[in-house]
């Protein structure tokens, strides 16, 4: 069965079609196109640090016709896009996956995406999961928020949901 998935979404990939999973959120489609990976704020701002801040700023994918679309992750909850997308600094991708046009905020989830050419080779944009994993030896990536140190230092700085001194039940 597994072996039948990944040829079915191989085909989907490698023709025209989507390869994407809809979730039903309000204002979804399917999508598919290229744009240059960028640091959303270098272009908002023009404070531009090299490698698209290093992983610690927000990424975006700017289109030729000049929109600029934040991206955000899809398979890792709560987990950025930085490990999929920061090999691709200032470099043109075609992503595959779900644009969702809200109104108030537009933004696109990254399901799949390759270098934009010829060459370039479709991979799962899953890739923040085994990155973490490797800089946190031994510890449950699967909720791998909850064995996170950063994570556990901003709940102590700002509270839980980023309420300072909000505590649960109140």
């Amino acid at each position: 069965m597994r072996i039948a998935a990944a040829a079915l979404i191989s085909a989907c990939i490698a023709g025209s079609a989507s390869a994407a999973e809809k979730w039903g959120i309000d204002h979804e489609r399917k999508a598919r196109f290229e744009a240059e990976v960028v640091d959303i704020l270098c272009e908002l701002t023009g404070d531009c640090p090299p490698d698209c801040g290093a992983g610690r700023r927000h990424l975006g994918l700017l289109t030729a016709e000049g929109r600029l679309i934040p991206a955000v992750k899809n398979f890792d909850p709560f987990a950025g896009t930085q490990a999929d997308l920061a090999p691709f600094c200032g470099r043109r991708v075609v992503v595959d996956g779900l644009m969702i046009d809200n109104p108030k905020v537009p933004m696109f989830v990254v399901q799949f995406k390759r270098a934009a050419g010829p060459q370039g080779e479709w991979t799962r944009g899953n890739w923040f999961t085994e990155a973490w994993s490797k800089s946190h030896p031994g510890k449950d990536a699967s909720r791998w928020f909850r064995h996170d140190g950063r994570i556990a230092d901003e709940i102590a700085r700002t509270g839980k949901l980023g309420i300072p001194g909000l505590k649960l039940g109140e």
